[in-house]
């Protein structure tokens, strides 16, 4: 039988690459017989990644690039020409938040860092169409592959403080069904692209703000667990299976569609 949630062979780039979510998702690409190419600003963790992926008997690519740098993206995306021939599929997954964009509830309302606003909507937003527009060029002159980018239970809530991450992932949501009609309009069922929506799973940049290092949940991580179903965080192993289907031709009929994987947070009215 087909087997048609198989990558074999697909040469797959994933920016952001080198973060926690990101690892899963190089991981799940190989694990399916795909070519993870694994993007991102630390070369020596892309490196690590990749080393230990040919090591174990698959393929993977690094690649040192920032994705608000188109020239730095263009020679990455020649770099996977130049080794596999040809690019099958992207997942834009660089991103995330930063203090500057954070409003604290004693902050004047009126008196927010814009710049610092302005600068997380930015890396989320143009740190995806940028790669898009790259990539997704290579992607084309393959004739056929699928493109996923990462959305946020943020982008359809209202989650208090990170405002700048909220409209970044807003403007990721809006980006994504516009796009994905245009490319159907272009290219038919030949060239897609999803989203992809985490609920809350524990990184590096959240670690603090939802769990105490003497263990047990800050404030805030415990409003988040009451508002999931499921009452715990995700791990990040557990988005390997909707990544894998959005990628494969097992999702061939799907366009620009947002897969939430969030334990049942984005449904829930907390009554």
């Amino acid at each position: 039988m087909e087997n048609n949630y198989s990558l074999e062979g697909k040469v797959i780039v994933v920016t952001g690459g080198t973060g926690i979510l990101g690892h899963a998702f190089v991981q799940a690409i190989a694990e399916a017989g795909g070519i993870p190419c694994i993007l991102g600003r630390n070369e020596t963790v892309a490196k690590e990644r990749a080393a230990a992926i040919n090591e174990a008997g698959g393929k993977a690519l690094a690649l040192v690039a920032d994705v608000m740098n188109e020239e730095q993206l263009t020679a990455a995306k020649q770099q996977v020409l130049d080794t596999y021939g040809r690019v099958d599929g992207l997942v834009n997954a660089a991103g995330g938040n930063m203090p500057a964009g954070v409003l604290q509830p004693t902050d004047n309302i009126f008196r927010m860092n814009m710049e610092g606003m302005k600068q997380v909507l930015d890396i989320n937003l143009w740190g995806t169409l940028i790669p898009t527009q790259v990539f997704g060029e290579a992607i084309a002159a393959t004739g056929k592959g699928s493109i996923v980018n990462i959305s946020s239970m943020n982008s359809k809530r209202a989650i208090t403080k990170v405002l700048g991450y909220n409209m970044g992932k807003a403007a990721v949501d809006c980006y994504t069904q516009w796009f994905a009609v245009e490319l159907a309009n272009r290219y038919g069922d030949s060239i897609r692209m999803n989203a992809l929506a985490p609920g809350f799973f524990l990184t590096e940049q959240n670690r603090n703000l939802l769990t105490k290092p003497e263990g047990g949940y800050t404030e805030r991580g415990e409003l988040v667990i009451r508002q999931t179903p499921f009452k715990r965080f995700g791990h990040p192993d557990e988005l390997k299976g909707a990544l894998v289907w959005l990628l494969s031709d097992a999702s061939k009929f799907v366009t620009g569609a947002m897969i939430c994987v969030d334990g049942g947070f984005s449904i829930f009215g907390g009554v």
